[in-house]
């Protein structure tokens, strides 16, 4: 499995941060809508556990991930990702296979590189926007933070699970976090 080496800065204003960005000279990929589905062990064995599949649409693609992050630090997410064709078949191949679907889901993300670090900016339904910054080590993640002025030492390791968590959602308990939707 692949090592994810991410943060999160919660609360942040999105219009400086993109604009702080794009003088950094970062590339602006744009922002678009995702919808997943969490799918968990039907047993139930996987819930609380920090482990899950993920079918995520873009509008230009459709990406099966296995993830699990056991510890919630910058650096203990694991990963396995593809991209897949068929977003409903995928789904109901899971199910098949003993996986059920347990939350559907949707944000807004608008997606920056600044050098080897991706920033997603995601708006969700219910809580503050937040960022979250991907790169290829932890020292390349610090190098991003100063150069965007975010204090390292108010980062948020948490996955997004627990950033629902932090503003006090169990998305455990939640079977549909969407725009229009929030139950």
């Amino acid at each position: 499995m692949q090592k994810e080496i991410e943060t999160r800065f919660l609360e942040i204003n999105k219009d400086e941060l993109v604009k702080k960005l794009l003088l950094l000279g970062a590339i602006d990929k744009g922002e678009e809508k995702l919808e997943e589905m969490i799918f968990h062990a039907t047993d139930g064995s996987w819930v609380g556990k920090n482990k899950f599949v993920r079918l995520r649409k873009t509008k230009n693609k459709i990406k099966l991930t296995y993830k699990e992050n056991v510890e919630q630090t910058v650096d203990s997410a694991r990963e396995i990702e593809l991209e897949v064709s068929d977003f409903d078949k995928c789904s109901k191949f899971f199910e098949k296979v003993g996986l059920k679907a347990m939350r559907q889901l949707e944000k807004l993300r608008h997606t920056l590189e600044l050098g080897e670090t991706t920033v997603d900016i995601d708006t969700w339904p219910k809580i503050p926007t937040y960022a979250e910054l991907e790169g290829p080590s932890v020292e390349s993640l610090k190098n991003a933070c100063g150069q965007l002025g975010l204090d390292w030492e108010k980062r948020f390791d948490g996955d997004a699970r627990e950033v629902f968590r932090h503003y006090g959602y169990d998305i455990d308990k939640i079977t549909v976090v969407t725009f229009n939707e929030f139950k």
